[in-house]
């Protein structure tokens, strides 16, 4: 039984540590938001598939790197209405 509280321990202090591991109470949109921030960033860190992107779209690697970023404020678009629970 002991190893077994260990276990969701290590699991919760993982996922207050780091947003992206997601936790029981994690919506769908989050999840998505999470995945999407975490390809951009990927995207934008190297550099290699930077110059590929830039290439295929035409454009420069700043404005690549730019559109990107922006992208990152709402990749998903709004987050969802919630519903009141009184």
């Amino acid at each position: 039984m002991g190893d077994r509280y260990n276990i969701f321990s290590q699991m919760e202090h993982l996922q207050s540590k780091y947003v992206g591991t997601g936790h029981s109470d994690t919506t769908k949109w989050e999840w998505l938001t999470n995945q999407h921030r975490d390809t951009l960033a990927s995207f934008v860190g190297h550099h290699d598939l930077l110059n590929y992107i830039a290439i295929a779209e035409n454009e420069t690697k700043a404005r690549v790197r730019f559109n990107m970023l922006e992208k990152m404020f709402q990749p998903c678009g709004p987050p969802p209405d919630r519903p009141n629970v009184d």
